[in-house]
């Protein structure tokens, strides 16, 4: 099996459903995808962020004429389905169907047209980044999948490949990452590196901030609410 994995990165205007991720910094997307033929896909979606945040997401996440599979400048023609799961305080989960599809410029039902086999799709959406992960068989038509969705990209929007890896297994973000969004995830991580959690501390929150480039003030948000969500998590396992 071979892992390829690519970013798409959104312009603000690009994309109205991107643009609410890049606004809020709190919502995060994980999705997974199946498409077995290029006339039709299905998609179950994880929006996680502050209960304000999710309330801003709902319209866009539940209209069924919101296009939010095409990444060139041409909208889907296809039928589409959603179905709310899960509403909780702080998650959403929706269930996608798109039938029927006459034309539809979306990386599973490109790739669906390149890649013979089984595929698994998956997205998660953080800021202005969409992260794909697209797990194969057999890796020989990578190349044109490739060429296909750089060249079918809509305005303001940019590829940049991560990797082509052959694996064995496939661990899932979906099941294992806490729901802790990219920059404050960037944020807990670098403090930890640095020594900033040590007794006594290594690296100050000044130094911190000026290593991220960013104002103290949002290093030390972020911090907070990195940690405050890892502690509510480790919570609700204890109960």
């Amino acid at each position: 099996m071979y892992d390829f994995t690519f970013t798409i990165t959104y312009e603000p205007g690009a994309d109205e459903y991107v643009d609410l991720f890049i606004d809020r910094e709190s919502l995060q997307s994980e999705a997974t995808y199946s498409c077995l033929d290029p006339t039709e896909l299905w998609k179950l979606e994880s929006v996680t962020g502050e209960a304000a945040d999710l309330d801003a997401v709902d319209e866009l996440l539940l209209d069924e004429s919101v296009d939010r599979e095409s990444i060139s400048a041409r909208e889907c023609r296809s039928n589409r389905a959603t179905s709310l799961l899960t509403r909780e305080q702080r998650r959403r989960v929706t269930y996608t169907y798109v039938s029927d599809v006459d034309y539809c410029e979306s990386v599973p039902l490109i790739a669906a047209k390149y890649v013979d086999g089984g595929v698994l799709f998956e997205q998660t959406r953080s800021g202005d980044t969409v992260r794909w992960r697209v797990l194969v068989q057999d890796d020989s038509k990578i190349g044109l999948l490739y060429d296909t969705l750089s060249a079918k990209l809509g305005d303001g929007l940019s590829f940049s490949f991560e990797h082509l890896t052959e694996v064995d297994h496939w661990e899932s973000e979906l099941l294992s990452r806490p729901d802790v969004p990219a920059k404050q995830r960037e944020t807990l991580l670098l403090a930890v590196e640095r020594g900033y959690f040590e007794t006594p501390r290594a690296v100050t929150l000044d130094e911190l901030a000026t290593e991220l480039e960013e104002p103290r003030s949002t290093v030390s948000y972020r911090l907070r609410r990195a940690t405050a969500e890892l502690a509510k998590r480790f919570a609700d396992q204890r109960t």
